[in-house]
C-alpha cells in the first residue's frame, strides 16, 4: 500500500462529487427552460441529468484481492450523465409562445427542491471528503515529525 493512497482515493471522490454539483447546478439553472433542444422540427422541454458515480473497480473480485494485498481501494469514477425519463410538468399558460393548441406548455422535468436536498447531499460528501483529506495529510506530517 502506498502512502499517497488516502490522497487518491479522496481526490477522485472530490473530482466527482465537484462533477455532481455542476450537473445539479445546471439542472436548477434549466428549470424553466422550454426550448432545451428541437426533434422532429417541435420544442421539447429540457430533461434533467443524473449522475452515475461507481467504484474504480467496479468487480467484488478485484475489491477482495485489493484487500487481501493491503490495498486501501482505487477511489470512484463518473461512468456517465442519463437523462431522468420521468415526464415532463404539464402547465395551462395559454399566452405562452410554446403553448399547445389546448393551452399546455410542457415544463422541464426539474423539481427544484429535489434538485437541492441532491445539493446538499453532494456539498456533504465534498465537504466529508475534504475532511478525509486533512486527516490524511495530518497523519502523513506527524509520521515525518516522528522520524525527525
Amino acid at each position: 500500500m502506498k502512502l499517497t493512497n488516502g490522497f487518491d482515493i479522496s481526490s477522485s471522490a472530490l473530482t466527482a462529487q465537484r462533477f455532481r454539483m455542476d450537473v445539479i447546478s445546471s439542472n436548477i439553472a434549466n428549470a424553466d427552460s422550454t426550448r432545451a433542444r428541437m426533434v422532429n422540427g417541435k420544442w421539447i422541454p429540457y430533461q434533467r441529468k443524473l449522475v452515475t458515480i461507481e467504484p474504480n473497480k467496479p468487480s467484488f473480485a478485484d475489491k477482495l484481492q485489493d484487500a487481501m494485498n493491503g490495498g486501501a481501494g482505487d477511489g470512484v469514477r463518473v461512468t456517465k450523465v442519463i437523462d431522468d425519463q420521468s415526464p415532463f410538468k404539464q402547465v395551462y399558460n395559454p399566452s405562452h409562445p410554446d403553448a399547445d393548441e389546448n393551452g399546455f406548455v410542457l415544463m422541464p422535468n426539474v423539481d427544484v427542491l429535489k434538485e437541492m436536498v441532491d445539493m446538499i447531499s453532494a456539498t456533504r460528501s465534498y465537504e466529508a471528503n475534504v475532511t478525509a483529506l486533512n486527516a490524511s495529510k495530518g497523519m502523513i506530517s506527524k509520521a515525518l515529525d516522528i522520524g525527525k
